[in-house]
């Protein structure tokens, strides 16, 4: 039974793997300190905040939002940890509310790992605060429990840290004002990444560790961290062009050993000698979302190992086979007769069981990778789920931005059956070309370039659908140059349902006015940032992230516009503005060396199938398939006239605060 806590209320926790939500309508930040007996803060490094999102047992939201799910561990806090104290702050100089008085009042809940909620707390009666300490967890007699607090601070953040004792409390909380501000102008650090292991439970043999200094493949994807090509997740190349130095990183950006948390469910025992039945969410993780994150990620690494086991033993049988041949070959008592019959006889047999054994095994680990995906896919949320899948059906606006989204699936020749999610982190890395050409692609050789180019424009406007659907409302904001027109009919589950703020542009007057004013916007905050001048920035000013989709590039755009992309290619992610383009790379060839910069900023993607990702890690080329709706499917329709529905709500509540 839920405990409804007022002011000074204690309650028992009777668990201490807990997660800590927060509700406050609007963006705010949310943190924790870790207090000694005397409930004093030792240092900054008792402090988790968005500059800084863990400490041993907690980890907290790394921007301002309206919600917040603050992950605790209580059994693994350092031994001098007597407390842990929720606290909450209005961002400021970035042109939100500077008084708590201002918005609702603010709902914060102690759950179990499931979501049940444990103890509730509404913070009332707050007026000219800016920030408030919200609840304590705190330890007595080997026990903990939670208390509800609700002290306000007109001061702010350095006036609530120098009372929990923290000396370098000014300091402090400067930093963490700059680190949001810099997070609400989508200026994003990239995740870090480390070489630890993610205590991801197995139950498929693979092959061996991966090669000193080389990442290990992601889910698969471009431009992310663990993934095939691209920025820190799973992404993906042109497997022709991985050139040394340019090798995508696959190391899992969010991989940690200091919280493992365990599986949701035990595994359970398989029939005898089988291996056990998997789990979905078997990987580590304080979510269930990460969980599944990781162990996508485990099983894109399995995949390329036990398939890179299988053709390194095929190769080792043929070189064999090939060694003992050329031995009979070359001696002449043995090239003729029947002692030669014997012995290319028997070096065939000995190649036959060689790859017989090997196969034997990648087919063991393929069954076991296949039953885990029959369990995984259906587990998986909105961002990373197929278009297909029943949790488009029940689709509700996110309240916060999801770890990452599902482009397309991944698979092997060995195994076609078996799709892996190529999945992307967000915010977005690098941006994304669609490349309606036909190329080397057996499948792209057999569709019309008239056909191509509307499956490719299709192709885009399904990833625009799914980016637009992952990001809570009023966080992503859509523009589409179409200079011709040609890709109206494509377009249509943008256009029909509102999601655009504006129409798509048309002409060379068009291009020029859109690439203007998003050029515009980088500078302005690149200038905000750097100078540490947030607050400066137009009003009006859109902070969501920016996606500009380009079709059928180079129509329309002159010498000055091309610059303009290469520059919004090369800069615009950090500011969080990304490129979209659909285009025929070999048509965008006219331009010369001068697109080079443009190629690599862009991750390619087909709207067929096309095996050209490469994987540096292990040297595989994988067959990427775009994720699209089913056809005849009105998923997309529904899914953007939700978000429509949601911005406009959303963009009363501005208009009434």
């Amino acid at each position: 039974m839920t405990a409804e806590l007022v002011r000074g209320q204690n309650h028992p926790l009777p668990q201490t793997r807990l997660e800590v939500r927060i509700a406050a309508g609007k963006p705010v930040v949310a943190g924790a300190t870790l207090g000694d007996d005397q409930g004093k803060v030792r240092s900054a490094d008792w402090v988790a905040h968005p500059a800084a999102p863990q400490v041993p047992g907690l980890e907290v939201s790394r921007q301002a939002a309206a919600d917040h799910r603050l992950a605790v561990d209580l059994g693994a806090m350092p031994e001098a940890v007597h407390t842990v104290t929720v606290l909450l702050a209005l961002p400021t100089g970035v042109g939100g509310p500077v008084r708590f008085g201002g918005l609702a009042a603010p709902f914060v809940a102690v759950t179990d790992l499931d979501g049940d909620e444990i103890a509730t707390f509404t913070i009332t009666d707050l007026d000219a605060e800016s920030a408030v300490t919200a609840l304590e967890l705190y330890r007595r007699n080997g026990a903990w429990k939670v208390r509800a607090v609700g002290q306000g601070y007109a001061g702010g953040l350095a006036a609530m840290l120098h009372d929990q004792g923290l000396p370098e409390a000014a300091t402090l909380a400067t930093e963490i004002n700059d680190a949001v501000a810099r997070g609400m102008a989508r200026s994003l650090t990239p995740p870090a990444r480390t070489n630890g292991d993610d205590g991801r439970v197995r139950t498929a043999t693979t092959g061996g560790e991966s090669p000193q200094g080389a990442s290990a493949p992601g889910p698969a994807a471009a431009g992310a961290a663990p993934a095939p090509i691209g920025a820190p997740d799973p992404g993906g190349a042109d497997a022709s062009a991985a050139q040394p130095g340019g090798l995508v990183n696959y190391q899992h950006p969010g991989r940690r050993t200091t919280a493992p948390t365990p599986p949701p469910a035990a595994p359970q025992p398989g029939p005898q000698g089988q291996p056990p039945r998997p789990v979905a969410g078997d990987a580590a993780g304080w979510t269930m979302e990460e969980r599944l994150y990781n162990q996508v990620w485990g099983m894109f690494e399995d995949l390329a190992r036990s398939t890179a086991a299988y053709r390194s033993a095929v190769d080792f049988a043929d070189s064999r086979m090939e060694k003992e041949l050329d031995a009979v070959l070359s001696d002449p008592r043995t090239r003729v007769g029947p002692l030669a019959d014997a012995a290319r006889t028997e070096a065939r047999d000995k190649h036959t069981r060689l790859v017989e054994r090997a196969r034997a095994v990648l087919d063991r680990d393929l069954a076991q990778l296949v039953a885990e995906a029959e369990v995984v896919e259906p587990a998986l949320p909105p961002a990373y789920a197929r278009w297909s899948s029943p949790v488009w059906q029940a689709y509700e606006v996110p309240m916060e931005m999801p770890m990452a989204l599902r482009l397309g699936d991944l698979h092997l020749p060995e195994r076609t059956d078996l799709r892996i999610p190529m999945i992307v982190r967000l915010p977005l890395e690098r941006g994304l070309w669609v490349d309606s050409g036909r190329g080397g692609s057996s499948d792209a050789a057999m569709v019309d370039p008239t056909e191509m180019r509307r499956l490719a424009m299709e192709s885009a406007v399904a990833h625009a659908a799914r980016l637009i659907a992952v990001y809570p409302a009023g966080e992503f904001t859509v523009h589409v140059i179409d200079p011709a027109g040609a890709g109206a009919a494509a377009l249509t589950p943008l256009t029909s349902t509102g999601v655009l703020p504006e129409a798509p542009a048309l002409g060379a007057q068009g291009v020029a006015a859109v690439l203007a004013k998003l050029t515009q916007r980088v500078d302005l905050v690149q200038m905000a940032v750097r100078s540490g001048a947030v607050d400066a920035l137009p009003r009006d000013l859109d902070t969501a992230q920016q996606l500009l989709i380009v079709n059928d590039f180079p129509h329309g755009f002159d010498d000055r516009a091309v610059n303009q992309l290469r520059y919004l290619a090369d800069e615009g992610p950090s500011v969080g503005v990304h490129l979209m383009m659909v285009a025929d790379r070999e048509d965008a060839r006219a331009y010369g060396p001068v697109l080079d910069p443009l190629w690599r900023a862009l991750l390619r993607v087909t709207p067929v199938a096309d095996d050209h990702l490469a994987d540096p890690w292990v040297g595989h080329a994988w067959t990427f398939e775009p994720s699209l709706a089913p056809q005849g499917s009105e998923v997309l329709t529904r899914v953007l006239s939700q978000v429509t529905r949601a911005r406009e709500s959303y963009g009363e509540h501005d208009i009434a605060d």
